[in-house]
């Protein structure tokens, strides 16, 4: 897929747009200015356009220096172009701080250090009594249990230094933020602060006391608290200059303790520090029993007295090597646009920091290496190395007192140890999210080494948020239902050691639990993190119920998805009671086919449709039975759109099942005409050449029996007429196939020979049929209409070198040469690109079931904004089938839920003017031959339709978008799909509930000059409008249909008969938009055009009055007239014509 326009947006981790100005700093020539008269002129010719160089021949021939053939030579070996090597350099020029801000940035900061050594000492106080707090300061700390030994008093501290990504030059905008740590004075701390929290009480009021007097300072715009890393544990301070710098920069003041002050042998894993006496107010257990460890509590320890260390690690290895700090910035983006970089435990900035010093220590990655190296290598490593099981360390120390990795791995369940061998750098990171930043480092890698065009636009220019990255979303909902799940799950050791955070010390055993239960319907299970929150000093700190929701995300396995049935152990094996302890009552003993007796568990699923919420029967099961967490407190988003798609009575299914009905009965079909007897020619092949038999109808067929009361029997004909006096009958639309014959010699070879040769075929073929199969059939000239089973089906008879006759063309010297006209590119469309696609199509949809639901829901949107008609049928679903293809940077869609959203963003984004959207079918176009595709794209842009999509079969004219959309269609596609899209998703991320879902699929109608209001009673289709109709009109079907003598009245559809009629008469005035699926408005806009005065003619009249103007006759359009005419044209049809008058002006 192709990049899209200049000016994309970066998302940050928040999921609000972050858009980075370019920078044009330093791009001006020195020199003297040009005059304005002569800069305008430039201006105006160089707009849009690249000048070239103007050089001297001897520049022009001047041999390369040496840096240029290195450059040349390095981008060879390390990129896939010239083009990937400019895109980086260009990114990292927009994501870099320049050296103006800079210099303000340290200005900045010399102030914030004066200020802090000015906060004046207060004198000794027990830690519990807070009374010299000034009044209106709170402290950012949740004190509980509030009794705690200990005294604190406030000196300044002894040394105030910047660390963090800004001082090593790796800080990447819009939002740099500059840490500062502020080391206490020993005085202030004690040896048993350690002990109970008493440290980071201290440390919080030692933040409390500044924040008062930064806050009162004219400097700082604003002071607020905030957390370290969205550790409730550790509070920090956020400074933001006064007036127009406020946005310049935040810095974040972090209080620690002397380096050396804290013995590290009491800060090992397995070491507790949070009394169980203390913490849950008991008295200690008589038996002796040992306080459980506090792992997590240790390590926010150890990280604050390793801030220094860690700094001057990173600024060793980091020092001059450019290469490294652009890799740095890279993976930083790369981790920003995939939402792992905030919250606790995210993925942050300064662990991959770390990890590109690991990789630097064990020579996998060199000081010398680029910053697109660097990046390659990162991923390289997350995609093939698990912490989870393989710990790594940067201590090369062999001191034996050091703790183990295994202990680690029996604390954590990420392990990445610092150079003290006591610190794990990932403690806080979920075994969830580091698989999730293994996935995604697995695609990145899959995607650079593809060696695409866009490569760089889908690894670092694209956002994944969560919604639109997994297959299904669920939110757990109130947050502080997890304290019930901390006591079902008896989780007061992680508890105590995360100091009373219920989230992160159930959010673990949750995952756990329905990954095991998911099992091979899973293939990935992310968490959100609560972003990290911002608060007034004067305010109490956020409970941790208010910190949002947490989401889970399932990316779930196609191949898992259809089975109905969870296979246990056999009865009598030990294994067997852990089952039925899992599954509860779900569990049952069955016998099977081979005789074995097994527990087992089985889903009630009929259709496609409920099979893809088994996952959320299976978790609202176990999270109600091991968790305590009952129906109402998980809102699942998996199947919000399916209503969209369903008939107004088939609530339980998606419309799959009756798809692959009509195919099977296409198929029968198909073997009568193989197998007939009769013809002259035999049947070469048989293809089909309808969106029902590629599943990408929106609303699949149903057998039908026409009831005898709604139509005048035409008995001679065997044909039925509709009675005026019932509403319009039901839409029956035939299933399009062709029938090709075997070639022969006795085949005409004139074009209207053929067609009556063909015409012949068809009258035969009708015959035999009936004869031989007793169908019933109709024939006409250019095809067959055959009622089987309820399915109407058109055959048309094709003869495989018809199109090239039809494009023979004889001179006047006799000669024959061969040329396309409409009519032949149009036959050759219909009877040999179709067919082939149908069955490309209907391939895609075997290896991916959610192709169906993705392809009917992308067209119900489409024609749900009265833009059906200018885009065809299949170009539609060649863009559903470019997101199964070509998901890059996701996976392919398991769920239509996902796959819409991907096509609003597809459609949204994607270059339509300066890209092909390529859809390799089959795999058939190979790298090679899809850059000569860009290349002659390129050459005959001018020539091609604005909307251009490749296919194996079509790989230069776009036959499928020759005839629509125009420009203007195109572009009010794209702003719809814009608009959508993040209305869409965040309904969809709404944890109480989406709304009303259908609100993006209801098109805006002010746009609209003239609105063409029509009776429902008319509308054939009136049931599959976006807003169903509480109560409809018969449609004269039977309920249980059978065999018929009668041909039911096919494509009667009278909206779309007024509006060809409209479309016809008034054409050159106006443009008419419609839902052919149950739109009850037909939107009128007329051509900007149409008002301008036309010279007379008496020929030219139809829909103008004659005006003086000047002097001179001339006609413009009688509005009033045309108007009376839309009500007479649809009499019957027509309800009312709403003229809004404020949209145009005669």
């Amino acid at each position: 897929m192709g990049p899209a326009p200049t000016g994309q947006q970066l998302r940050g981790a928040t999921g609000g747009p972050e858009v980075i100005e370019p920078s044009f700093e330093g791009t001006g020539k020195k020199g003297k200015k040009p005059s304005s008269r002569k800069r305008g002129v430039t201006e105006s010719q160089a707009e849009n356009l690249l000048q070239p160089v103007k050089l001297s021949k001897a520049e022009l021939y001047k041999e390369p220096t040496n840096e240029e053939l290195n450059r040349l030579r390095e981008t060879e070996i390390l990129f896939h172009s010239s083009l990937l090597r400019l895109q980086v350099e260009e990114l990292l020029k927009e994501v870099r701080l320049s050296e103006k801000k800079k210099d303000r940035i340290d200005a900045f900061l010399l102030e914030v250090n004066h200020r802090i050594k000015r906060v004046p000492s207060t004198p000794e106080s027990e830690l519990t009594d807070q009374a010299w707090l000034p009044a209106g300061i709170r402290v950012p700390f949740h004190q509980v249990p509030y009794t705690v030994k200990g005294s604190f008093h406030f000196l300044p501290p002894a040394q105030v230094t910047v660390v963090g990504s800004y001082l090593l030059g790796t800080c990447i905008r819009p939002d740099i933020t500059v840490d500062m740590a502020l080391t206490m004075p020993r005085e202030i701390l004690q040896d048993k602060d350690l002990l109970n929290q008493r440290y980071f009480r201290k440390r919080a009021l030692y933040l409390a006391h500044l924040a008062h007097h930064l806050a009162r300072d004219p400097l700082f715009g604003s002071v607020r608290f905030s957390y370290t890393n969205g550790c409730h544990m550790k509070p920090s301070l956020l400074l933001r200059p006064h007036g127009k710098d406020e946005r310049l920069v935040t810095v974040r003041l972090h209080p620690c303790p002397p380096s050396d002050f804290f013995r590290p042998c009491r800060l090992l894993p397995t070491k507790n520090n949070v009394r169980s006496a203390w913490y849950r107010g008991q008295s200690p257990p008589e038996d002796g029993k040992p306080d459980p460890p506090t792992p997590h509590y240790n390590t926010w320890v150890l990280q604050d007295t390793a801030l220094g260390s860690h700094v001057q690690l990173l600024s060793n290895v980091l020092g001059s090597a450019l290469g490294l700090k652009d890799g740095v910035a890279l993976l930083k983006v790369w981790l920003r646009q995939r939402e792992l970089d905030k919250g606790l435990g995210g993925f942050s900035g300064f662990l991959i920091s770390m990890l590109v010093a690991f990789l630097v220590s064990t020579r996998k990655i060199h000081t010398t290496m680029s910053g697109y190296q660097v990046l390659r290598s990162v991923l390289q490593f997350l995609a093939t190395t698990d912490l989870t099981v393989n710990g790594i360390s940067l201590c090369l120390s062999s001191d034996p007192s050091l703790p183990a990795l295994a202990d680690f791995h029996q604390a954590f369940p990420v392990v990445f140890l610092d150079p003290s061998g006591r610190l794990n750098l990932c403690a806080d990171v979920t075994a969830s999210t580091y698989h999730q930043v293994q996935h995604e480092a697995r695609l990145s890698m899959a995607l650079l080494d593809s060696k695409t065009d866009d490569g760089f636009q889908l690894l670092l220019m694209t956002p994944k948020p969560m919604i639109r990255a997994f297959d299904h979303v669920l939110h757990l909902r109130p947050l502080s239902r997890l304290q019930a799940v901390c006591h079902q799950l008896k989780l007061w050791p992680e508890l105590q050691d995360n100091g009373g955070d219920y989230i992160s010390a159930s959010l673990g055993p949750l995952t756990t639990l329905l990954e095991k239960g998911l099992g091979s319907r899973l293939q990935l299970l992310a968490h959100s993190r609560p972003p990290v929150p911002e608060w007034d000093i004067s305010q109490d700190p956020p409970k941790h119920k208010d910190s949002g929701t947490l989401t889970l995300g399932l990316l779930l396995q196609p191949e898992g998805l259809t089975t109905v049935l969870e296979l246990g152990p056999e009865a009598d094996q030990p294994e067997a009671v852990e089952f039925r302890q899992f599954w509860g009552s779900r569990s049952e003993l069955r016998r099977f086919q081979d005789g074995a007796i097994r527990e087992a568990v089985v889903w009630e699923a009929a259709s496609l449709c409920q099979k893809r919420l088994i996952p959320h029967k299976v978790v609202t099961h176990l999270l109600a039975l091991h968790a305590d967490i009952p129906d109402n407190c998980v809102h699942y988003v998996g199947g919000f759109l399916d209503a969209l798609i369903q008939g107004l009575k088939e609530t339980s299914s998606t419309g799959e099942e009756a798809l692959a009905v009509a195919i099977c009965c296409y198929d029968d079909l198909s073997r009568m005409l193989w197998g007939l007897e009769g013809l002259p020619l035999t049947v070469s092949a048989v293809q089909g050449a309808h969106p029902v038999l590629r599943y990408t109808e929106v609303f699949p067929p149903t057998p039908v029996q026409p009831a005898c009361s709604f139509y005048e029997q035409l008995r001679e004909r065997a044909s039925l007429l509709p009675r005026l006096d019932k509403p319009c009958p039901a839409y029956v639309e035939p299933i399009s196939m062709v029938c090709h014959l075997e070639g022969s010699g006795q085949w005409p070879q004139e074009a209207e020979a053929i067609q009556r040769v063909r015409a012949a075929f068809q009258l035969r073929l009708a015959e035999l049929l009936r004869q031989q199969h007793g169908l019933l059939c109709r024939a006409t000239a250019t095809h067959t209409d055959v009622l089987k089973d309820g399915f109407v089906f058109r055959i048309r008879v094709a003869y495989q070198r018809e199109p090239q006759i039809l494009k023979e063309v004889r001179s006047p010297q006799g000669m024959i040469s061969l040329r396309d006209t409409p009519d032949s590119l149009r036959l050759e469309r219909d009877t040999r690109h179709l067919p082939l696609l149908t069955s490309a199509l209907h391939g895609l949809q075997q290896q991916h079931p959610a192709f169906s639901g993705v392809a009917r829901l992308a067209k119900r949107w489409v024609r749900a904004q009265l833009l059906g008609e200018g885009f065809s049928d299949v170009s539609l679903d060649l863009v559903a089938a470019a997101l199964f293809l070509h998901p890059e940077p996701f996976t392919p869609p398991s769920s239509p839920q996902v796959g819409f959203l991907r096509f609003l963003s597809l459609v949204s984004t994607f270059d339509w003017k300066n890209n092909p959207l390529i859809v390799n079918l089959n795999n058939e176009l190979t790298e090679e031959e899809q850059v000569e595709i860009r290349s002659s794209f390129l050459a005959a842009r001018t020539r091609l339709p604005v909307m251009v999509i490749i296919t194996p079969q079509d790989r230069k004219s776009s036959v499928w978008t020759q005839d629509g959309p125009s420009a203007q269609i195109l572009q009010q596609l794209v702003i719809l799909a814009a608009k959508a899209l993040p209305v869409l998703e965040k309904q969809l991320m709404d944890p109480w509930g989406p709304g009303d879902i259908r609100t993006v699929f209801r098109p805006p109608l002010d746009m609209y000059d003239v609105l063409i209001h029509l009776y429902a009673r008319h509308i054939p289709r009136h049931r599959q409008a976006v807003d169903s109709p509480a109560a409809s009109f018969c449609r004269g079907l039977l309920d249980k249909p059978g065999p018929s003598s009668l041909m039911p009245v096919l494509g009667y559809d009278p909206p779309q008969l007024y509006l060809a009629q409209l479309r016809e008469a008034f054409g050159d005035l106006a443009l008419f938009f419609y839902d052919q699926h149950g739109g009850e408005v037909i939107g009128v806009l007329w051509k900007p055009t149409s008002f301008q005065p036309q010279p007379f003619k008496a020929s030219s009249t139809k829909g103008h009055m004659v005006v003086s103007q000047s002097g001179e006759l001339v006609l413009l359009p009688n509005i009033e007239a045309i108007l009376e005419d839309f009500a007479v044209m649809g009499e019957g049809l027509v309800q009312a014509v709403e003229a809004r008058s404020e949209r145009w002006t005669v």
